[in-house]
């Protein structure tokens, strides 16, 4: 039964073309272009034509990613620090086998058509900013990613793990690895802000989310599809806030009491989910079905589909 299991995930990968799910450790190719959610509906193609660029030093990639000419950037090794490096318009930046971010954060901000995969980012200190910030920047895929910090030091220790705000629009967040964290994924910048966030369009799709605190994601204003997700383990769900509209499909939780609530008028749609034994408590909304077409796998796949996967498993 077990192995009828993985192989039924398996073949529903393979004809949910829009997913395109990679096996472990698969050989990517640096002119992939979004096929999922919002950033595949917004058109996100990254760098795509582009010069390819490997780096292996802040200073390199400082530089090789600003601008906003087409570029591809290939970060080699291990880079440390305690900053963020704001990424320019129209780039993909991609991490090797292997590669790491240690006290380096992403910045896009106000910038367009970005393309980020296979980063290994930890432990960015809240002086420097978030693991990943993406603001009022539209066309953005973060694919294969792990995100991480600890839970050895207080909640402010450092920031977001994957934070979408100032009304960011046409962005899609795919097998993703977010794990050891305080506050992981918020969208929306603050609770006064709805009159710019409510433009807010954010696709999760295929991510893993493990020991972390809250914010998983934390969701104000704007709209959210959330689908084949795994939660485990979290002190706390998905939190639809300030009116936001989600529709959540088909994810699956362990360990947690609450796994998708409402806190200040948010709402939700969902369908399909397996909320480990809890219940969703979010009032039901009004965003009923998504504005592009996508396959999903059944919350009895979810599992076997995305752990193993979801993380800094490419090759380039």
């Amino acid at each position: 039964m077990k192995w009828f299991t993985y192989l039924t995930a398996f073949v529903a990968l393979q004809i949910a073309s829009a997913l395109a799910a990679p096996a472990v450790f698969k050989r990517a190719s640096t002119s992939d272009v979004a096929t999922v959610g919002y950033a595949a509906q917004a058109g996100t193609t990254g760098g795509k034509g582009g010069s390819v660029t490997r780096v292996s030093s802040l200073s390199a990639l400082t530089s090789a990613v600003s601008g906003d000419s087409k570029k591809i950037v290939i970060i080699d090794g291990t880079i440390t620090g305690n900053t963020v490096v704001k990424v320019g318009s129209n780039t993909s930046l991609l991490g090797a086998s292997g590669s790491a971010l240690v006290g380096v954060g992403i910045r896009v901000l106000d910038e367009s058509n970005i393309i980020l995969r296979n980063l290994k980012v930890s432990k960015v200190l809240a002086s420097a900013g978030d693991a990943i910030g993406i603001q009022a920047s539209s066309k953005v895929w973060v694919d294969h990613c792990e995100l991480s910090s600890d839970r050895d030091h207080d909640k402010d220790y450092y920031d977001g793990l994957l934070d979408v705000t100032h009304g960011s629009t046409g962005i899609t967040v795919t097998y993703t690895y977010l794990h050891d964290h305080w506050k992981a994924s918020l969208v929306g910048h603050s609770d006064s802000n709805g009159s710019e966030d409510a433009a807010l369009q954010v696709t999760y799709a295929l991510n893993r989310w493990v020991n972390l605190n809250s914010r998983t994601p934390s969701f104000r204003f704007g709209h959210g599809h959330i689908f084949n997700n795994v939660f485990d383990n979290n002190s706390d769900g998905i939190n639809t806030r300030d009116g936001a509209q989600l529709l959540v499909q088909n994810n699956v939780w362990t360990g947690t009491s609450k796994p998708l609530y409402s806190t200040d008028g948010g709402y939700a749609v969902a369908s399909g989910n397996d909320f480990g034994g809890a219940s969703n408590s979010a009032p039901t909304g009004s965003f009923t079905s998504a504005p592009y077409s996508y396959s999903m796998i059944s919350a009895s796949s979810v599992r076997s589909a995305v752990v193993g996967s979801a993380g800094a498993t490419l090759s380039f």
